[in-house]
This record gives structure tokens, sequence and C-alpha cells, in this order.
């Protein structure tokens, strides 16, 4: 399967995620937070963005992420994942570039993520922001169907599997990341109803 950055791949994928139904939120008093999984072209085809963390950051510094970060005050997820967007790897979009949501994960950390698909054609002026962010890779949407991907793990911690998404021929990433990928690749990309909130964190990010 090949995703090619037009106008077709972005009717599609609002399509499927303004048909989705999102799943209510679970219970509790998570503090809330955004991540934006933006769609950028990548040479002849689509990618998303992840990012390195800066390695001197106190929470899972050089490890993989999506942008993103808390809700401040009253802003909505779509405000805060704009925002996130812009402060962390320079990257300016609208809300009318926003294409849709997912479900809400709850992290082992004690947060309730929620995910938006951002489409951004001008990568003009993009570049990391060093008190957060190390590098930005931008990896090919195929790497979410890929047959080979994802890995589910046991662990002794949980009866839930641990969800890990093979990225290239070493790279990995696991929950919450992973999990939010993963939906998205399941319902944007392949128009599947696949919820997430069950798949497991590793134990090294429960805290």
């Amino acid at each position: 399967m090949s995703h090619i950055f037009n106008a077709n791949l972005r009717d599609d994928v609002a399509r499927r995620l303004g048909s989705f139904e999102l799943a209510p939120p679970p219970p509790g008093t998570l503090k809330r937070a955004a991540v934006a999984i933006t769609i950028v072209p990548h040479g002849n085809s689509a990618a998303f963005l992840l990012t390195r963390r800066a390695p001197r950051l106190n929470a899972h510094g050089g490890q993989w992420a999506l942008p993103g970060g808390r809700i401040d005050g009253n802003e909505t997820p779509v405000e805060a994942a704009l925002r996130e967007l812009e402060e962390e790897i320079s990257l300016r979009a609208t809300s009318s570039a926003v294409l849709g949501t997912l479900d809400d994960y709850p992290t082992r950390s004690g947060y309730l993520i929620t995910p938006v698909v951002v489409w951004a054609d001008n990568l003009e002026g993009m570049k990391p922001n060093p008190g957060e962010v190390a590098s930005i890779h931008p990896f090919a949407l195929d790497e979410l169907v890929r047959p080979d991907s994802p890995v589910f793990l046991t662990i002794p911690e949980s009866a839930k599997p641990v969800i890990r998404i093979l990225l290239g021929e070493k790279d990995h990433v696991h929950a919450p990341t992973a999990a939010v990928l993963y939906q998205f690749g399941e319902v944007a990309l392949r128009g599947r109803a696949t919820r997430v909130a069950d798949l497991e964190q590793p134990v090294w990010a429960w805290k």
C-alpha cells in the first residue's frame, strides 16, 4: 500500500475520521493532554512526524514522541495540539488543517491523551525547539500498515498486551505513542473501527 500526499488522501482520511464514532472517555480525573499526528509530504509519499525528545528532559528524555503536551486552562484538545506543534517544532497550522480526532488514550502516568490529526503541506520554517526536542523525523504512512507490525508483547505486571510499532529496519515505539499511531493507521488509513484503550504500556513508561 502506498500513500501519496495529495487531495485524495486528505479527503479519505477526513472522511474516515468523520465517520468514526469516538469512544466515551474513561471515568476518573486524569490530567488532559493532546498530541498531533501530523501528515506531511515526504518525497513522493506522505509521512507522519515523530520527534526525539531532548535528552535532558526529566520525563522520558531521548524517547520517540508525537508533538504534544498538557492542555492549558480552557483550551480544547485541538487548540492544545496546534499550540504544542508550533512550540515544539515551529510548525504553524490552523483549525482548518485538522482532519479529526481519535479516541482518548489513558496512560499509566495519569494522563488522558487526545490525538488530533493535522494536515501540513507547508513545512517551511519547521525546526526543533532545543529545550524540548532534539530532532524531527518523518516516517512514511506505509510504516503503519506493515504486515509485520504491530507486535504485541506479554509482561508479568499486566494482563493486557504491550503494543510495539515497528519503524524502519531497527526502530520502534511503545504505547502511548504506539497505541495512538496504531489506531490512526487502523481508522484513518484502513477504515477499521479499532479501539486501543486496553493496549498496555511498558513498565518503564508507567511513571
